[in-house]
């Protein structure tokens, strides 16, 4: 007998990821029902070999439900969440809503699994920002190895990550760039993302810091260590899908580059790609559709007693949302639910 899955906001980029890695991963399901807003009721989208329709969320019945993926940002989750999870329905969000409640753990399998039965304070699980999940992935056995005390990240962050709107802008604006008299003006960035990379994602903070860097900063204590410190800065980049981070990390104990890149390679949910020379690193293009966490230029920073710096490209649509959260809905199926 396998599970009972709804996956709420199937017709956006991340809901259709989610149904195509359960498919992919041969999810153990019985049942899985595609879930949209009114105005989408009706949509097909692809499950597999299979064609769903999707539902109408409002007033849809979680109950006898088992595990549901949302991917409907933090309003729409305020109100459906919660009724899922008095139904007895395990709500695995995408959004920050929950991310920074005390009562609900924030998961990545490869880093943090044992937290996962935390899960039952509110029946609900946090999936971490796309940007926090790829890095942890990368730094999670460095830390084991040679504590952690501070990490300083540069991300180059793909439109993608800004939904379907994002994607579009950037499509657009590129286009116009070589047709006179249809430039496209910016509306869903700051300015221009077409040739150009803008400093901010999200809004600003009263630290100056934006939200998307707090974020990474409050995410990764809560994922990795609380005592590490953090401190990130955040770029749009016109690039379609896959983010990029410039990683340098400050140890307790000396590390050396050649053990770490070997202690990487035998990682989880990482794959390092580390020839120096010209072409011998990853880069977005090439971990688009890819499970891994992609790690290059791992060396030594001299500037610091246990320095390292290391280049980490991963799928934000797979590693950054949609992958991370099947994993998670595999872990909860495989320790607690047991069933299937």
């Amino acid at each position: 007998m396998g599970y009972k899955v709804v996956v709420a906001g199937a017709t956006g980029n991340v809901g259709r990821e989610m149904l195509n890695i359960l498919a992919e991963r041969e999810f153990p399901a019985d049942e899985v029902v595609a879930l949209a807003s009114r105005r989408s009721l009706g949509t097909e989208v692809s499950f597999g070999d299979k064609t769903l329709k999707t539902r109408d969320i409002e007033g849809f019945d979680f109950t006898g439900y088992d595990i549901a993926l949302f991917a409907i940002g933090s309003e729409a989750t305020k109100q459906y969440a919660p009724i899922a999870a008095k139904a007895g329905c395990v709500v695995i969000d995408n959004s920050s809503l929950y991310r920074y409640d005390p009562d609900v753990p924030l998961i990545v399998p490869e880093v943090n699994a044992d937290a996962i039965t935390g899960y039952a304070k509110r029946n609900i699980i946090a999936n971490p920002n796309c940007s926090t999940a790829q890095m942890v992935v990368a730094l999670k056995p460095l830390h084991d190895r040679a504590r952690i005390k501070r990490v300083v990240v540069a991300t180059y962050q793909s439109v993608s990550g800004a939904g379907k709107d994002g994607m579009d802008e950037l499509w657009s604006q590129t286009k116009g760039m070589y047709v006179p008299g249809q430039e496209v003006a910016p509306k869903k960035f700051q300015k221009q993302i077409a040739f150009n990379v803008i400093p901010q994602i999200d809004v600003f903070l009263d630290s100056g810091d934006t939200k998307e860097e707090w974020k990474m900063v409050a995410e990764t204590k809560k994922i990795l260590d609380t005592k590490v410190k953090v401190t990130s800065t955040c770029v749009r980049v016109p690039v379609f899908v896959g983010h990029s981070e410039a990683i340098n990390v400050e140890f307790e104990d000396f590390l050396d580059e050649d053990e770490a890149r070997d202690i990487l390679r035998e990682a989880p949910g990482v794959l390092v790609i580390d020839k120096r020379e010209p072409g011998g690193y990853a880069t977005p293009v090439e971990c688009v559709g890819d499970y891994a966490t992609f790690v290059s230029r791992i060396r030594q920073d001299s500037t610091v007693e246990n320095g390292l710096n290391l280049w980490c490209v991963s799928d934000n649509l797979r590693k950054g949302a949609a992958l991370n959260a099947v994993q998670i809905a595999e872990l909860l199926g495989n320790r607690v639910l047991k069933k299937g």
